[in-house]
């Protein structure tokens, strides 16, 4: 999937930037801590965060693929941030190299395979005191930028559940963490207390243009996972799926672009202090 988030770096940082950085107007990391952000992707947030807790504090990265290490470690230093890093892990259960005051995510825990485990270990990397945030996506519903494409699609396409296919898949979904019930319960089990929800709704680019946007989609949401899953006949509907795309999607156009809203929660959670 690296080729083709590089091919949509552009609507990825502009969108999803959307929602970090109201957090960060909202409530800004403290300099000289540190700061573990996680899936960090092409490394945007980690180096806003560098910059909050200069000079003597860090902000440090981990992701599960090198790929996005190598690029976003040659970048930071290409910026001159000594005090970003970055490195490749799995959050779930690999040493994360705490102790942390904070650990950061935006749109990373969602697609853990074992939520409550990596949420034990991420608070495991906490100092005694230290918070937790993460930016995930609230329900379907309230997210007409990915939901609408994904609804058309599966009028068109046969939907083969996950458990009946071997092929490559993001897992629980973006919308896993939407549940606010659920997602405390899970913070709880996980040791953590101070649990709070902030909600925060914004439109997003999802494209420069139709064209893009349909591109989007089928590349990178839920609405492409739909026809990668149903195999031969997902492919041969394709065509069928672009145009329904070009017409779902074209009461979001805007002068600079293909803008539709976008809803999230801000969750916070505190380690207990010993």
């Amino acid at each position: 999937m690296f080729e083709k988030f590089c091919r949509f770096r552009h609507i990825m940082s502009l969108g999803l930037a959307g929602h970090s950085d109201e957090l960060f107007r909202r409530k800004s990391f403290p300099a000289g801590a540190r700061v573990l952000d996680i899936g960090f992707g092409f490394g945007d947030t980690t180096r806003l965060i560098a910059a909050q807790v200069a000079p003597n504090g860090e902000a440090v990265g981990v992701d599960g693929a090198q790929n996005f290490t190598d690029l976003a470690t040659r970048e930071a230093a290409e910026a001159g941030l000594n005090n970003a890093s970055f490195f490749s892990a799995d959050a779930q259960g690999d040493d994360l190299r705490g102790p942390y005051d904070y650990a950061f995510s935006r749109f990373g825990t969602m697609f853990f395979y074992l939520p409550g485990v990596a949420l034990r270990n991420i608070r495991r990397a906490l100092a005694p005191g230290g918070e937790l945030t993460m930016i995930v996506w609230r329900k379907r519903e309230d997210n007409p930028w990915v939901h609408e494409a994904e609804r058309r699609v599966k009028q068109i396409v046969p939907v083969v559940p996950l458990e009946e296919t071997d092929q490559v898949h993001c897992g629980p979904g973006p919308f896993s963490m939407s549940g606010p019930d659920m997602v405390s319960d899970m913070l709880r089990s996980a040791g953590y207390e101070h649990i709070a929800f902030a909600r925060y709704d914004t439109d997003i680019c999802i494209g420069r243009n139709l064209d893009e946007a349909v591109e989007f989609a089928l590349a990178l949401g839920p609405a492409g996972e739909v026809i990668r899953l149903a195999g031969e006949a997902g492919e041969r509907l394709r065509g069928q799926v672009i145009a329904a795309l070009r017409e779902t999607l074209s009461p979001y156009q805007r002068a600079d672009g293909i803008w539709a809203g976008s809803s999230t929660w801000f969750v916070t959670a505190r380690n207990p202090a010993r």
